[in-house]
């Protein structure tokens, strides 16, 4: 992230109330609600885990055991445990 000096880019009086608040101090502007992801949506990753996982659970469904699952896809028992554990 790169800094900007706030005289270049905000109107006279915006930069006067802004000082009035925080005098010589740094402010983060974050980006709009409506521009911010979630982990691993613009890339892909989170619907790759989500597929992952659903896999998981019709495995162990179908029968899998946990000892194969943790095998097949090279994951710890707890997190094997968490995926077909939990209520989704």
């Amino acid at each position: 992230m790169k800094y900007i000096n706030a005289d270049t880019i905000f109107p006279e009086e915006l930069l006067k109330e802004i000082q009035r608040h925080i005098p010589g101090g740094l402010v983060y502007i974050p980006k709009p609600k409506e521009a911010h992801q979630k982990w691993g949506e613009g890339s892909g990753s989170r619907m790759m885990l989500k597929q992952r996982n659903d896999v998981i659970r019709q495995l162990f469904a179908a029968g899998t055991s946990i000892d194969q699952l943790i095998e097949q896809f090279c994951l710890s028992i707890d997190s094997i445990k968490k995926i077909v554990y939990s209520k989704k």
